[in-house]
């Protein structure tokens, strides 16, 4: 077995399995025309030189047999869905794992459950495993640089559902109703909606939107495997920092990091919460070749001041003046909360970081953006 890339995911199969590694450095001792089985590392693209050249590639999912497993995929939630459906079936002998916290190479085979967040990289080069229960998320505009269309990325998504049998289920978004699968199949439309069809008590979950759509889903998933909604687990579950985690200054005044919104689905949710509010958003980092108008004609109609940073500032900048929006060019994180701090004087409006962009240009992660963000508020006099 060969490996491409040396990520995350790379080193774990490396450390597992007997097998050779190769990235961009190895092209003179790389065989193209070897159809040894090559598991593509999820962060490489199908256009690097090495994939494109491969004959037999594999994901991390291909090498190993898990027990029944639940992939839940999407463009926005599926940390948070992932995380919740794992705490709502832990009794159960779930654990969690793959693009979140532990590569499926590395999670315990004896466990009864694996619930695993599955990216569209991971997807893309899948051939041969196969979920019992596929959860999907909306899809919105992601990773266009990397799949190279929408539509590409969209049916990266839908690909599952080619494969599954008559045993497995698939939760999908009603939109994707034309889409030919022997999988059994449960659309939903909207959180009122899904959560009527499953008799699950909104007013007992302690979740506001976007977080209680994942709620209900995850109640979904547990009911379809025998579970009753159990609102007191699922109210204990803690939400992860970066994802509309609110701060205070030394003045009192709110800021909201949301680093980790890195599409513009994610940063129109986010900015839905504070819209009656005077709002100053940071934009910006990557834009991943993401067409933004739906972006930015959901903000043409706000109270708000928008702040460019990252790689995409400028293709930002110019396409927000051309709106006639408010925008200001600042290039870094650390000058754009400076900039926001001489202009934040009524505690009622909001300052929110929501890039709707990829933290890679300036950060290692959107981790670190959001840490990064946080200290900079923080050090504001």
């Amino acid at each position: 077995m060969r490996i491409i890339g040396k990520g995350k995911t790379a080193v774990a199969i490396k450390e597992r399995f007997d097998s050779s590694w190769f990235d961009d450095n190895d092209h003179d001792s790389f065989d193209p025309n070897s159809s040894e089985p090559t598991v593509i590392s999820p962060g490489v693209p199908p256009h690097n030189k090495l994939v494109a050249s491969t004959i037999n590639p594999i994901s991390d999912l291909d090498i190993i047999k898990p027990p029944y497993s639940i992939w839940i995929s999407g463009t926005n939630g599926k940390t948070t869905t992932t995380s919740m459906v794992e705490l709502l079936l832990k009794n159960k002998g779930a654990i969690c794992g793959g693009n979140i916290g532990t590569p499926v190479v590395q999670l315990d085979e004896k466990a009864k459950i694996w619930v695993l967040e599955v990216s569209s990289f991971t997807i893309h080069y899948t051939t041969k495993a196969i979920p019992n229960i596929y959860l999907l998320l909306p899809i919105t505009p992601d990773h266009i640089s990397w799949h190279g269309s929408f539509e590409a990325y969209k049916q990266t998504k839908l690909k599952p559902l080619k494969t599954m049998g008559k045993q497995s289920i698939a939760i999908l978004p009603e939109t994707h109703k034309h889409i030919k699968t022997q999988a059994k199949t449960i659309y939903y439309k909207n959180t009122k909606e899904l959560a009527k069809k499953y008799n699950i008590d909104t007013s007992k979950i302690n979740f506001k939107e976007p977080f209680l759509f994942d709620a209900v889903i995850s109640l979904v998933v547990s009911i379809l495997l025998d579970q009753k909604p159990n609102y007191k687990l699922l109210n204990s579950f803690k939400q992860d920092n970066h994802k509309i985690e609110r701060i205070t200054d030394k003045k009192g005044r709110v800021w909201i990091n949301d680093s980790k919104a890195t599409n513009i689905d994610a940063t129109i949710q986010a900015i839905k919460t504070f819209k009656s509010k005077k709002i100053y958003l940071i934009l910006g980092g990557d834009d991943k070749d993401v067409n933004m108008t739906t972006l930015f004609d959901f903000l043409k109609d706000l109270n708000i001041e928008l702040f460019c940073i990252g790689k995409s500032s400028q293709k930002i900048h110019t396409q927000l003046s051309k709106r006639d929006l408010k925008t200001t060019q600042l290039q870094t994180l650390q000058n754009a909360v400076k900039h926001i701090d001489k202009l934040y004087q009524d505690k009622n409006d909001i300052a929110i970081l929501s890039p709707a962009c990829s933290s890679f240009d300036q950060f290692n992660s959107y981790k670190q953006r959001g840490e990064k963000f946080k200290q900079f508020v923080f050090e504001l006099s």
